[in-house]
């Protein structure tokens, strides 16, 4: 299986805008700065907002303050509505965010699209596109996973502008970031519990902060940068697996002689020999026009696994930025003959992707809360940064079950723990001149935050001492802290990260507001922290995490260990959790425990696609291939078949979502595992032109085979 000439070739002359990339013997060279001026231009926010809201009178001022929703909405559309023309677009939709979509629903977002134009009653095309239009919309709520929230006779789903994301233009077509409730308010999408969430961090937040002596006038918000890994495979080999095609993962498939053992493939040249570099910067010069910055680029650790990383950003715009980039990813690679695979875990035995949560909190004005030196900086008070840093502590601790619950993708199963992710148990990794200051400071002997950093002389006159931090990096940690921020390295690399993101700002909203109703009833705030830390001290864990003894200890030290998926989803219904989603205004018990089936129907839904997929595969080629070559594992194979669909028979039969959910489990990482040894099997005997599916050699390693030609890399 190789990639096509043509995709070499488009890499070669490369097909990019001639106003961005120039070319030199048909390779890429770098233009005047000014002429990237188009990047950002398909966003409506900033110098762009401005240009076309000071033709109705306005400015882009009007976007920071939501009321502009009552009483601006046309001029706004007005504005848009002229951007949109001036750019080629005269089509808008709501553009939201439907529950359990990863996995299966392609860009994870939900849209109706509409022509913004009319015609009058003289047949002329008019404007269509009023205030009304752009604020609000309605669709049918019913047929979106809802858990229960909805039915066919209660159908509605509202739809309402999020003032927080700016719209997007793509194509023809401008879309509108929204929200989707019933019409009882009931959240019927990923991105309402997650500003609910930032409200209640705001609130809470600002309560702390301000007694702590921060001017948190400008309010409070979470930011984050999203790295995304993916897999960029030889598109035809793709058609040639059903089950990346139908699931997005190989279900079986024998290992090819060569792996990731050499590290061979990491931040390696991104090489002018295959497709992969072309789709790439494609990829990122579309990003950077809707004003997304792509900014990082490079290989990982498996082979033809990749990773892109931008610049932080509000939570909300990171967000709704980081569903853009998966979907452009996902619509760029078939342009250069390659397929995108966003999944968690698409091949066995080499490191699966992920999509690291970087977290802080900021005041609106840039004081950056999790930075000791900005935080002391802005407040003159030396302990405001540690009372911080106990109120997060403690929110780990307590609610360390929630933060696994939002990272129980289907993908994830495969891969906590596995060397390429941190175990399903739930610490902290602080670094010792960190945690050093925070032991000293419970024990009452506070000091200034002075991180210690190191000089490397390496003995020669050419590279001079440089300085280093003292702090290594724990990549086994599930949450460590990196200096100005929290680094959730545990999150699936195919999620919406919203339900991440609301828990970490819920979890913390919460124990924010405990410490200032206890400072408001007359503690000290010091000790009110320093309570904190002694209590939940063992949740900050600097060791390996991968090392069993190591896992061992920290469970029987009583940290959150919820090894099933599954099981932690089941967590979202606790006692304990209803209460503070309620207590925070998040979520209700409804709203739950429909997430919670929800969640659970996605994991069965997903295991019975792969299920019948394998059916198929074993049918429809493995049985084939191995009568065809008269050896192989005939007898096995056919059992294997009648064993797997009896096992989806017996999910149908389950009663309710938790349990079928748990059939699902096992079918998928015991039984499937086991007939999975026996197609590698078969593969393994079978002679290569017999076996009809493509195998790891042809789908992992671009770098040798890709076919080319020396023409291909010089202008016709």
């Amino acid at each position: 299986m190789i990639a096509t000439s043509a995709a070499v070739r488009a890499l070669a002359r490369r097909t990019f805008a001639p106003s961005i990339f120039g070319a030199s013997r048909g390779f890429a060279t770098f233009q005047p700065l000014e002429t990237f001026e188009d990047y950002g231009k398909n966003v409506f926010t900033g110098k762009v907002a401005e240009e076309y809201l000071s033709k109705h009178g306005a400015s882009a001022d009007l976007l920071k303050d939501p009321s502009w929703v009552k009483t601006n909405p046309d001029v706004v559309a007005n504005a848009v509505f002229d951007w949109a023309i001036d750019n080629g677009a005269n089509v808008y939709c709501h553009w939201f965010q439907p529950m359990a979509s990863s996995g299966v629903r392609h860009g994870q977002t939900g849209q109706v699209q509409n022509h913004m134009l009319e015609f009058d009653k003289n047949n002329q095309v008019v404007q269509d596109f009023k205030g009304k239009t752009l604020t609000k919309g309605e669709t049918d709520g019913s047929s979106y996973p809802n858990g229960g929230l909805r039915g066919t006779h209660q159908a509605g789903g509202y739809l309402a502008i999020d003032t927080s994301s700016p719209i997007f233009l793509r194509g023809d077509t401008i879309f509108i970031p929204s929200v989707l409730v019933s019409y009882h308010g009931a959240a019927l999408d990923e991105k309402t519990p997650l500003l609910r969430a930032n409200n209640a961090l705001n609130k809470e937040g600002s309560r702390l902060l301000e007694k702590l002596g921060l001017d948190v006038s400008s309010g409070l918000r979470t930011n984050i940068g999203l790295e995304q890994e993916m897999f960029l495979v030889p598109r035809d080999a793709y058609y040639k697996r059903p089950d990346l095609q139908m699931a997005g993962r190989t279900i079986i498939g024998k290992n090819a002689p060569r792996g990731q053992e050499m590290c061979d493939h990491y931040m390696a040249p991104l090489s002018m020999a295959t497709p992969a570099l072309a789709c790439m910067q494609e990829i990122q010069d579309e990003c950077w026009r809707m004003g997304i910055p792509l900014k990082t680029r490079h290989r990982e650790v498996a082979p033809n696994q990749y990773e892109f990383a931008p610049l932080f950003g509000t939570n909300t715009t990171q967000i709704d930025q980081n569903l853009w980039v998966m979907q452009i990813i996902e619509e760029i690679a078939p342009k250069h003959g390659l397929a995108a695979l966003m999944q968690e875990k698409p091949f066995n035995d080499v490191n699966g992707s992920g999509k690291h949560n970087n977290w802080s909190i900021a005041t609106n004005d840039g004081v950056n809360c999790l930075d000791p030196a900005s935080l002391h900086k802005a407040t003159g008070n030396e302990l405001a940064f540690p009372i911080i840093m106990a109120a997060i502590v403690a929110a780990i601790d307590e609610h360390g079950d929630l933060m696994r619950m939002a990272i129980a993708s289907p993908g994830n199963d495969f891969r906590l723990g596995a060397c390429e992710a941190p175990p399903a148990i739930v610490s902290t990794y602080l670094g010792d001149d960190m945690t050093f200051y925070l032991d000293a400071f419970r024990t009452g002997h506070s000091s200034k935050y002075e991180p210690s950093t190191k000089t490397i002389d390496l003995g020669c006159a050419e590279i001079l001492p440089f300085e280093v931090p003292a702090e290594d990096r724990n990549r086994t940690s599930p949450f460590p802290y990196g200096g100005a921020r929290f680094e959730f390295r545990a999150v699936g690399s195919s999620q919406n990260v919203s339900m991440v993101n609301t828990v970490l700002n819920t979890i913390t909203a919460e124990k924010f507001a405990e410490f200032a109703d206890r400072i408001e009833a007359g503690e000290d705030a010091a000790d009110i922290a320093r309570d904190a830390l002694n209590k939940h001290w063992k949740v900050i864990f600097n060791g390996d995490n991968y090392d069993e003894a190591n896992q061992e200890m920290l469970t029987k030290n009583g940290l959150w260990r919820i090894d099933s998926g599954v099981e932690a989803i089941a967590t979202l219904t606790s006692e304990k959790n209803i209460a503070l989603f309620e207590k925070m205004g998040v979520l209700n018990a409804e709203e739950c425990a429909a997430r919670q089936d929800l969640l659970h129907d996605h994991y069965a839904g997903t295991v019975e696609m792969e299920a019948l997929t394998l059916v198929d595969m074993i049918n429809q080629h493995i049985i084939p291939s191995v009568k065809s070559a008269g050896v192989g594992p005939l007898a096995e194979l056919e059992s294997a078949v009648s064993t797997l669909t009896a096992c989806v028979a017996e999910m149908h039969a389950a009663d309710g979502a938790y349990d079928t959910a748990k059939l699902a489990r096992v079918l998928r990482l015991e039984t499937m595992i086991d007939i999975r040894e026996t197609c590698d099997a078969a593969e393994g005997v079978v002679p290569a032109h017999m076996w009809t599916l493509a195998t790891y050699k042809e789908l992992l390693f671009l770098d040798t085979h890709t076919a080319t030609d020396t023409e291909a890399f010089y202008e016709e």
